[in-house]
């Protein structure tokens, strides 16, 4: 690989993958270029690929699996996809940057990772609001003490999806706790981070296709700590993360893509996102240039997972979806399958 330079391959053809290819535009051209694009039907790689000016378009995963001139693959297909196309990506020797969830459940994650770990590649989960400043700034904070001992994280994050296929159709891997509830999920981590759960308490209502479309968790941590949960796919909640010390709270708007971040109820930290001309389908996505710029850091270094997500987060995040999903009865095939 160029020290310069990073190759990237996109799999797959969709809005996400949109995004993300935009939100590469904003970085120099000098340290990304998107090179590749493979979906399952050619003709839909070769569209976008003239829409993003991409040299090369492929109509099989395999194609671009096989493509030596490609440094990392970004993963943005549906749900269900993602241990088969990551896997197939990763034996082939390939640095790999897949959309959360990262599979559908622990036991895929787990064998993913036994995978990277064999074939030396760096592997990573895209919880991009991992890789926002403000989620920088957020751990400083914490770190410095200002809010004193944090005791309690509440996280609410809804919007009327009901209508969007890959979240309410179980088929495609349909599910708010796997959709929205990871970005819960990896807040409560991310501020307690190093911090053991002792239990994890769950509810949640199904719709007529059997799958969440509601669902409310507390999870207690040793030190008499605890995360409340709350996520939802037929309305709109306030969407915000808040972290209660000992000596005042921390707020953040928009938390799973933020721009500004309160401190004793008082705007402390904002963080304007890169400009672009571009249009597009997600809310605040040019923000995905942060992932990208984490995935180019860690491969020039010679990491093989990111210190903003790393594989045992990824596992946690991984047994805590099983759990929730679980306790309120959405139970996919993928669960009584044994992966290799």
């Amino acid at each position: 690989m160029s020290t310069k330079c990073l190759r990237w391959g996109i799999v797959s053809a969709g809005k996400i993958c949109h995004d993300f290819v935009c939100g590469i535009k904003v970085l120099p051209p000098s340290e990304h270029q998107v090179v590749a694009v493979a979906a399952r039907n050619i003709d839909d790689a070769k569209k976008f690929a003239f829409e993003h000016g991409i040299a090369k378009s492929y109509g099989s995963y395999a194609e671009i699996a096989h493509d030596t001139e490609l440094d990392i693959v970004y993963i943005g297909a549906i749900n269900t996809k993602h241990y088969e196309i990551a896997k197939l990506m990763i034996d082939a020797g390939k640095n790999v940057l897949c959309e959360k969830p990262l599979t559908m459940n622990k036991k895929q994650t787990e064998s993913l990772m036994k995978h990277a770990h064999e074939k030396g590649v760096f592997f990573m989960e895209a919880i991009w609001s991992r890789s926002f400043p403000v989620y920088k700034k957020l751990a400083e904070l914490i770190q410095s003490g200002v809010i004193g001992d944090v005791q309690v994280v509440n996280v609410n994050f809804g919007f009327p999806l009901e209508h969007v296929s890959r979240v309410s159709v179980k088929d495609q891997g349909g599910s708010g706790i796997l959709d929205i509830g990871v970005y819960a999920l990896q807040f409560a981590q991310y501020v307690y981070r190093g911090a053991k759960a002792i239990s994890f308490t769950s509810t949640g209502f199904l719709n007529a296709q059997g799958v969440d479309n509601s669902a409310s968790c507390i999870i207690q941590y040793e030190n008499n700590k605890s995360a409340v949960l709350t996520i939802n796919t037929t309305v709109e909640l306030p969407n915000e993360a808040v972290a209660v010390g000992t000596k005042g709270t921390i707020r953040i708007p928009q938390f799973w893509c933020p721009s500004k971040l309160y401190l004793k109820d008082a705007l402390h930290f904002e963080a304007k996102l890169p400009e672009s001309k571009d249009t597009f389908n997600f809310l605040n996505s040019v923000g995905l240039s942060y992932e990208a710029a984490e995935c180019r850091q860690c491969i020039l270094g010679g990491k093989k997972e990111s210190p903003t997500v790393t594989h045992a987060e990824s596992l946690q995040l991984a047994e805590q979806m099983d759990a929730w999903r679980k306790s309120v009865g959405v139970v996919y095939d993928a669960d009584s399958q044994e992966y290799n």
